[in-house]
């Protein structure tokens, strides 16, 4: 499961999305996120949801890349409709008692959970297509420049974005690690799966021990190799390719300020 994250990936491409101004992709992100939360009928989600297809199908990246970045994220998924599905009050539309368990399911909890869902699809899927179709330096100049402004209160806006971005871009590579690690525990006859939750945890340190120490292992790496080629970054950097607004990033600009008026006349007038 851990070999099929996808958040921090980049999959090259001359799509409309991967096309589009870094800055612009990550504002839009953010936008949508917010917007995700704030609706909560269902024209709205099917809005949304078109919305969101009709940028996927843009990107010309294969559907099978979105559902592999499910995957991870599908017990947090089932876990938070379960929990909404059964604790939520309302009008009972089903009921059964097991011993002194009396379990019941509302209307009121059959739409959350339904709610629940969709938002937790939604957000999983928006994030992975901004990481999938931006570069991991495009997306730490895109975040230096937005955080620029704040440079005026001392805000590190380099070193934030630095790190965010490195952050990001080392995901895949230590799920793939720990991917690693596992099966050669395994192989050693570690296991990982039977027993209860505290013999789970105790069998976790001889996985925690490794990964720590490779993860401390590549960050020395990555340090000495910046130094070595006199990385100092901040505002004397410049770059090979200055970021610009084009016609298609006022086209997509354009095309949101649609989507988002329509989601609010959704949401708060009809």
């Amino acid at each position: 499961m851990l070999k099929d994250i996808t958040l921090g990936q980049y999959i090259a491409g001359n799509s409309p999305v991967h096309r589009a101004d870094a800055r612009l992709k990550l504002m839009l992100a953010l936008l949508m996120i917010i917007l995700l939360f704030m609706i909560n009928t269902p024209m709205g989600y099917a809005l949304f949801i078109g919305f969101t297809a009709a940028s996927v199908l843009l990107s010309r990246i294969p559907l099978l890349y979105f559902i592999k970045g499910l995957k991870p994220m599908l017990f947090i998924i089932i876990f938070t409709v379960v929990l909404n599905l059964f604790l939520t009050p309302g009008d009972v539309v089903w009921s059964v008692k097991i011993f002194a368990l009396n379990i019941k399911i509302t209307s009121q909890g059959i739409e959350m959970s339904v709610m629940m869902f969709l938002r937790l699809t939604l957000l999983v899927t928006v994030t992975s297509l901004l990481t999938l179709t931006t570069s991991p330096m495009q997306l730490t100049d895109a975040i230096e420049l937005l955080l620029k402004p704040l440079r005026v209160i001392k805000v590190p806006s380099h070193e934030i974005a630095m790190m965010m971005s490195i952050a990001i871009r080392f995901i895949p590579t230590f799920a793939e690690e720990t991917d690693k690690i596992i099966k050669a525990q395994k192989a050693r006859g570690a296991d990982f799966e039977s027993g209860n939750m505290i013999m789970r945890a105790k069998a976790m340190i001889p996985l925690l021990v490794p990964l720590f120490v490779s993860a401390f292992r590549r960050a020395d790496e990555l340090a000495t190799a910046m130094d070595a080629r006199c990385y100092n970054g901040g505002s004397s950097r410049t770059r090979m390719k200055q970021m610009k607004f084009e016609a298609l990033d006022y086209k997509i600009t354009a095309v949101f300020i649609v989507f988002t008026a329509g989601v609010l006349l959704i949401q708060y007038i009809l």
